[in-house]
Formats: structure tokens, C-alpha cells, sequence
């Protein structure tokens, strides 16, 4: 349809001051014309269109307020860097090693990878093993140091102490997001 083929008187009658009135006289002989069981059920189908669409506005706008809180608290989270466990080179940890057998003679000391195992023959020599597992502890800058697995009296097969030192360095990663 093109707009300058389009009849404009035809609209005309619906400017008519009297087309209030022609609607309002419509509204008033509908119940006759149409019945009122009909009405009744379309006022229902209205008032539940009405309803539906009210539920919906109200769970859209509390979507919307949760979205905004959402962004808002991701916004609020700091980012975290990632540790990381780095073994430590071979050959630092049995330099140290040496030496912490230079230091601790009446202690069995022995260097595997980036681990140290400290053992004592008996628990009387407790206070020298305690300083042992001290001195890796303090050893090396930057070093994590951990118990990978400890012994006393029977359940070292042998020994009376044993402990086996697992050494890390502490990486700081940047953080992910």
C-alpha cells in the first residue's frame, strides 16, 4: 500500500466528534450481541494475560537488580596470584647437605633429589636431630621446606628418629581472570 493512494477521508469518520460516542454505544450492546458468557471468559483470558505479564515485569526487573549486584561483587573480588612448588636444583641441595653433615656428624644424613633425610641412631640424640631439621629449615633463600614423612622409636626400622625433608621454592604466578 502506498501512502498517497491511501484514502485519507476514510479516516474521517473516526475524527468525528461523534466517534466517541459511536464506541461508547458499541461497549454498552456488546453483553446483547455477544453474550455474557463470552465476556466473562474474555475479561478471565485478560486478567490472566494481565497477570502473566505483570509476573514477568517483576521477575525481568529482580533479574536485572541481581545481574547489576553480580557485576558489581565480581568487581569487588581481588585478583589472587597462584603459588607454585618449584623443587629446588640438585646441586644447591647437596652443597647444603655437605655441609649439614659437617655440622651434625653423629647424624646419618643423606641428600636424593630436592630431598633431605636426616636420621639419629637413637632418641637420645633428639636435641641434635630437632637442630638438624632447623638448619634445613632456615637453609636456603626462599626455600619451602616440608615433612614428606617423619619416624620415631620402632617405626624407623633400626634408627631411633628419622625425617625425610622435601625442599621447594615458593613461584608466585600472576593471577588468572
Amino acid at each position: 500500500m502506498d501512502l498517497k493512494s491511501f484514502d485519507w477521508r476514510s479516516l474521517q469518520k473516526y475524527m468525528n466528534p461523534n466517534a466517541a460516542n459511536d464506541l461508547n454505544d458499541f461497549l454498552e450492546k456488546l453483553p446483547q450481541t455477544a453474550g455474557q458468557t463470552a465476556l466473562i471468559a474474555a475479561g478471565i483470558a485478560w486478567m490472566a494475560a494481565g497477570a502473566l505479564g505483570l509476573y514477568t515485569f517483576i521477575q525481568v526487573q529482580n533479574m536485572t537488580e541481581l545481574r547489576a549486584q553480580l557485576k558489581e561483587t565480581q568487581a569487588l573480588k581481588p585478583l589472587v596470584p597462584a603459588l607454585r612448588d618449584i623443587p629446588v636444583p640438585q646441586a644447591e641441595v647437596a652443597n647444603f647437605a655437605k655441609g649439614l653433615i659437617a655440622t651434625y656428624p653423629n647424624l646419618d644424613i643423606k641428600q636424593t633429589g630436592p630431598s633431605i633425610q636426616i636420621m639419629a641412631k637413637t632418641t637420645s640424640s633428639f636435641g641434635a636431630f630437632r637442630e638438624a631439621i632447623g638448619h634445613v629449615q632456615n637453609g636456603g633463600a626462599g626455600w619451602r621446606v616440608s615433612v614428606d614423612k617423619m619416624c620415631v622409636g620402632r617405626e624407623c626400622q633400626g634408627n631411633g628418629l628419622g625425617v625425610l625433608l622435601k625442599i621447594n621454592k615458593v613461584s608466585v604466578d600472576k593471577p588468572t581472570g
